[in-house]
């Protein structure tokens, strides 16, 4: 659990003069002669200088600098992603369009294809993002687009199970570094209120990509012998090639951090990190300490030893394994009931347009009243109930809305339980390493050993044990986050009491600093 606070030393805290900062208001591109070093440098010195507070930017409209941010980042954010959950689960949409039989593969051949990917896709989420962190998004994030939109081509012209096999762990490998690093991005320009709403934003383009997913399908599977290819071929190969496409926009139109934001000017840069640098502490601390952000081995050994990230995996593999269960299999699934194929595509799109809007609107309101963990537990239990559905009855309606319900209800967690985490992770070395942590072993454990091998062919077309062990894993997931609540709502209480006995006296706000999230006046997000 938590490690004892740091003990108390008879040193007081040196609290700087309030003087103003002085900050250039004119817009970024007169520093192109600069170099970036330089521009983060100067920022970070003028976010962090002796006496400047929030006050010193009053008469900056916040909400003005937000919309440019929003408008800048989450559009394109959400199309790589989109495109990201497409290329990786529009083997499922091939697999009804014959890709098994033309391959000759058996069903676990096929589950062990979905498995592959998910070994070689967590092995990567960590040196990605500390890759991420150590050189630029601009660059990095459409590198790694290109590599997976070159592999996803190639899976439209493989011969057999070996083939497709080689492909989908080379998908896994370029994979990797999309989903952790965007998440971890976010988090690199959003406070911790405002997070959550902005990756839902982003997570949303998944639960778009799933409609987009079978209606692209549907029209794509039409091509079925054009060229000598099946209609499944041209389903990886054409959305391979969209994937380059928009990874060559992305090099031209993804920024980096905000140190070096063109769109804004020196004083907003400042106030965005300032804003970011002293977040995680009540507004009436006597002693500000702004987060560090420096590059030590330290903090991601501080990640690896954190028991909150472990406790976290486990809501998030009661979150992620129905997920992944659904985007492979419903339209296998659906098909099952007794639709045909094209209508099995069609009946998707509801599912994930409805998920899509509800995720997005619960992040918003679980931002404005600055909770995580009611809409989480809320999501698992209607989640629960969906696969209930399921499992009570064969009843091709019943089973439809049991699947509706529970994806309706898990797209919304999803980026509820990634932002709960970053929330409570203070120093963006140890938020890089931890996000990533959370995700890889969440992916690893929860879908490439499990998710991918629940619904096995043989059990069609009730899948009772793929239906059970969801249940199974969303049940767990509501037991890991009520102790998660529990504990941290008991350090926050102890923390409050020591800071009320003035035992942060004994620390220099660069002391405190260092200590990041286990520092006493940070405060764990419910």
């Amino acid at each position: 659990m938590e490690k004892p606070e740091v003990e108390v030393r008879a040193r007081s805290v040196f609290l700087p003069p309030q003087t103003p900062p002085t900050v250039n208001n004119a817009p970024a591109h007169h520093e192109k002669h600069t170099t970036r070093s330089d521009q983060v440098t100067r920022i970070d010195a003028l976010a962090t200088a002796p006496g400047v507070t929030r006050e010193s930017f009053a008469h900056l409209d916040e909400k003005a600098i937000l919309r440019k941010m929003d408008l800048r980042l989450i559009p394109m954010l959400a199309l790589l992603y989109l495109l990201s959950f497409l290329d990786r689960g529009n083997i499922g949409n091939a697999r009804i369009e014959g890709l098994v039989e033309d391959l000759g593969m058996s069903g676990p051949q096929y589950n062990w294809c979905l498995t592959a990917f998910f070994f070689t896709y967590a092995a990567f989420e960590v040196p990605s993002n500390l890759l991420l962190k150590k050189l630029r998004p601009s660059i990095w994030l459409p590198s790694i687009m290109v590599s997976w939109g070159i592999v996803m081509t190639l899976m439209g012209i493989v011969q057999n199970y070996h083939g497709l096999l080689i492909a989908r762990i080379f998908l896994g490998v370029t994979e990797a570094g999309l989903f952790p690093g965007v998440a971890y991005y976010i988090t690199m320009w959003y406070c911790r209120h405002e997070a959550q709403f902005r990756q839902a934003l982003f997570f949303s383009a998944a639960s778009v990509a799933g409609a987009f997913s079978g209606l692209l399908a549907f029209g794509i599977a039409k091509m079925d012998g054009i060229g000598g290819l099946e209609g499944w071929r041209w389903i990886f190969i054409l959305e391979g090639i969209l994937t380059v496409v928009v990874a060559i926009l992305a090099f031209f139109t993804l920024f980096d951090f905000p140190e070096t934001a063109s769109f804004l000017t020196e004083e907003e840069r400042a106030f965005v990190v300032y804003r970011l640098k002293y977040q995680g502490q009540q507004k009436h601390d006597s002693v500000r300490v702004a987060q560090d952000d420096s590059f030590q081995w330290k903090y991601v050994t501080a990640a690896f030893l954190d028991w909150q990230i472990y406790m976290n995996i486990l809501v998030y593999w009661g979150i992620v394994a129905p997920l992944y269960g659904i985007s492979l299999f419903l339209p296998t699934i659906i098909r099952g009931l007794g639709y045909s194929s094209a209508t099995a595509q069609l009946l998707t799109v509801p599912i994930y347009i409805t998920a899509s809007v509800l995720a997005v609107v619960t992040a918003w309101v679980s931002d404005r009243l600055g909770k995580r963990s009611p809409f989480i537990l809320g999501c698992l239990g209607i989640m629960a109930i969906g696969f209930i559905m399921c499992l009570s009855t064969g009843t091709p309606g019943v089973v439809y809305a049991g699947v509706f319900i529970a994806a309706a209800a898990l797209y919304p967690a999803f980026p509820g339980n990634i932002t709960w985490l970053s929330n409570n992770l203070a120093g963006s070395t140890k938020r890089a390493t931890g996000q990533a942590i959370q995700i890889a072993m969440g992916n690893l454990a929860g879908d490439a050993a499990m998710a991918s091998n629940f619904y096995r062919s043989k059990d069609s077309p009730r899948y009772i044990l793929g239906h059970a062990l969801e249940l199974g894993f969303i049940c767990m997931g509501i037991l890991a986050g009520l102790f998660l609540v529990w504990n941290y709502t008991r350090i926050n209480k102890k923390r409050a009491n020591q800071m009320a006995e003035g035992a942060h006296n004994g620390y220099t706000p660069e002391e405190l600093s260092q200590f990041g999230d286990r520092a006493i006046n940070f405060r764990y997000f419910l």
